[in-house]
């Protein structure tokens, strides 16, 4: 299952990045709900939030890292858990989205700017939504990773 929703999450997100890409000039943002929600194209070097920039060959091995272990907990310790199997599917596919980016580019595509945040992208989204489903799973179930 995690596989699955890895995938699916990685073929939606750089369909998006590549419309982005093709269609946005670095730095355009176009108004959907003006001064709520633009689609910003933004390059972010670093990690969350733009820090640490320009350490793209960290982020890659790090993100190598952290997929492996996922991949290796998934094999090992989780795999009858349908619920761990999707929050990490979830976490994996934002990874390996933001992962070919930065091999391919040498950085990540942000484009969802509300504002009020910084300029993310989808794939930070479901990194975000599969961590945060994983800490409510372990805190309500009193499970340990």
């Amino acid at each position: 299952m995690a596989y699955i929703i890895m995938f699916l999450i990685i073929i939606l997100d750089q369909i998006i990045k590549n419309i982005i890409l093709n269609n946005f000039y670095f730095g355009q943002s176009l108004a959907v709900i003006n001064n709520i929600f633009h689609i910003t194209y933004v390059q972010n070097t670093g990690a969350a939030f733009g820090i640490l920039k320009n350490h793209s060959l960290f982020f890659i091995i790090i993100t190598i890292v952290i997929i492996s272990a996922i991949i290796f907990m998934l094999h090992k310790s989780f795999k009858g858990n349908i619920y761990l199997n999707i929050y990490f599917g979830l976490i994996l596919g934002g990874a390996m989205g933001n992962l070919i980016d930065r091999i391919r580019l040498g950085y990540v595509v942000d484009y969802l700017d509300f504002r009020i945040w910084p300029v993310f992208n989808l794939a930070d989204s479901f990194i975000v939504i599969g961590s945060i489903f994983i800490m409510f799973y372990m805190f309500f179930s009193g499970a340990e990773l």
